[in-house]
């Protein structure tokens, strides 16, 4: 009976997917009409006069583009357990998440709106579109092995037992319809561990011996538990485990470093990938064609988009444009507003339009450096903040710095990543490895998603300090024609294309 009414269900939103595809911007003006509607009786709706309907120019005037850091007053007071803030209601669940400069970690609203209309939404989507490209794989006849994040008392009204704060993926799962758990796989009691090596140990124990058809979660903790499912039933591969895996919805972090090494753990021409982007906001687009990188940006869920072009960041008043205006091959920042009462909320990611009819992004970065290549979320203020701590505790001075990722590879064996630290130092530290230590320990004082990670050693392991000496970033800098001016040494890269040239610089 549940997959008969599940069956139903994911036809109607692949007539969804059509319509919003046809009709982006009807449905996208309808979005914001229904958001402001319902928010009219708020604070921040009376405050920007929603009740009167403003269009979208008349939206754009009256209400300013705002950061994390800018909203953060009203998310306190929405933590704190005030109703009616910046969406009707007592706001009781929130997406923990790491970015910010303010604090330790972000606290992102979820409401009953965003979760059903906006993640639950694209988790049907993502099943109808995996349904209708891979019907072989028969997603329905088996269990979806999620993997997930832990959640916690709100620390704001720790006494008020209802109040969570988690990884968003942790908030889902908790709160999932019957029809998502139905296919689920581990049970939550699982799921939910906030032990990691706990958690690893006990799934992979538990889903030995199921019938495993799909694979969904981060790539980071994703292959730490097919190794260690694969070594427990002294397997060769995971297909030996599960012979009817067929899919891995992924999503958080760039796919490519980690092709080839699911390639090696899962040898076979049958097995698919689909990318989502999703993020503790809500989940904004989804790969809706087979073999192509680009992503389908989901108009109907509750998320009413703007762009800021590249030339706006920085301005003082910065001037965004609608989905109508976006244009082939630019960068924008995205802004959104949502059914989680984010009002022109920059999440910080840049895309790139790679169509205009459909809609069709991809992923091309951060309004910031950041390192973000196993869910870490490590911005630039961290980095700053850890090698200032690092240079203290040891009486060293830096002169210039650069990290990237040391991703997985397909032939070592290793099932963990780490960071690669070039520093050039004016005046070296008494010991490099008190020095590292430091920086590490700061990172994990500072961010706790880096934190995480780094538990145990079980996704991250300690980072690596590679010292350059005097003269090595100034003469890269010289040999790109950037030197002098305003031009700088980018701190974090997600790619490792800047820390091979300055090691390339290093030989010579």
């Amino acid at each position: 009976m549940i997959s008969t009414v599940l069956t139903w269900a994911l036809q109607r939103r692949l007539a969804s997917i059509a319509h919003f595809r046809d009709n982006p911007h009807d449905v996208q003006q309808r979005v914001r009409a229904d958001l402001l509607h319902t928010a009219r009786g708020t604070e921040w709706g009376r405050r920007y006069g929603f009740a009167d309907a403003p269009s979208a120019q008349e939206f754009a005037q009256r209400l300013p583009i705002s950061s994390y850091e800018d909203l953060y007053p009203e998310i306190e007071r929405v933590l704190r357990g005030e109703a009616n803030v910046l969406w009707p209601g007592t706001v009781q669940w929130f997406a923990k998440s790491s970015g910010t400069t303010n604090a330790r970690s972000k606290f992102i609203p979820v409401t009953r709106e965003s979760l059903h209309d906006c993640n639950y939404r694209a988790g049907r989507d993502m099943t109808a579109l995996a349904t209708l490209h891979y019907p072989e794989v028969d997603i329905l006849g088996g269990k979806t092995l999620s993997l997930g994040g832990t959640h916690s008392p709100n620390p704001f009204r720790p006494a008020t037992t209802g109040s969570r704060v988690g990884d968003v993926s942790a908030v889902i799962m908790q709160n999932l319809p019957a029809w998502a758990e139905f296919v689920r796989t581990p049970p939550l009691e699982l799921a939910l561990l906030d032990e990691w090596e706990e958690k690893i140990a006990r799934i992979a124990d538990h889903v030995l011996t199921a019938d495993v058809r799909v694979l969904a979660g981060v790539p980071t903790w994703m292959i730490v538990l097919l190794r260690r499912v694969v070594e427990l039933a002294g397997a060769t591969t995971i297909l030996d485990v599960w012979p009817r895996l067929g899919l891995f919805l992924h999503g958080a972090v760039a796919f490519g470093p980690y092709r080839e090494l699911f390639r090696q753990l899962i040898p076979s021409d049958q097995m698919h990938y689909l990318e989502v982007y999703n993020a503790s906001e809500g989940y904004l687009a989804v790969q809706d064609e087979p073999n192509s990188e680009d992503l389908l940006l989901l108009l109907d869920h509750g998320i009413y988009y703007e762009f800021l072009p590249a030339d706006q960041w920085e301005a003082t008043e910065p001037q965004a444009v609608g989905l109508d205006q976006v244009e082939l091959g630019r960068t924008y920042a995205v802004i959104i507003s949502t059914n989680a009462g984010l009002w022109r909320y920059k999440i910080g990611d840049t895309v790139r339009f790679t169509s205009l009819a459909p809609y069709r992004i991809r992923i091309s970065g951060r309004t910031k450096h950041f390192l973000n290549a196993f869910g870490e979320e490590v911005v630039v203020e961290n980095a700053d903040a850890a090698i200032a701590a690092a240079c203290q505790a040891t009486g060293a001075t830096v002169r210039d710095f650069t990290a990237a990722p040391v991703y997985f590879t397909a032939h070592d064996g290793a099932s963990r990543g780490g960071h690669q630290w070039i520093l050039e130092f004016v005046q070296a530290p008494q010991d490099t490895a008190q020095f590292t230590a430091v920086l590490d320990h700061t990172l994990r004082q500072l961010n706790s998603d880096y934190d995480a990670k780094r538990h145990r050693d079980l996704a991250l392991t300690p980072p690596l300090l590679t010292v350059a000496p005097p003269g090595t970033f100034e003469r890269w800098l010289a040999r790109k024609g950037k030197l002098g001016g305003q031009h700088k040494v980018p701190r974090l890269s997600n790619s490792r294309e800047l820390v091979e040239e300055i090691l390339d610089e290093l030989k010579k």
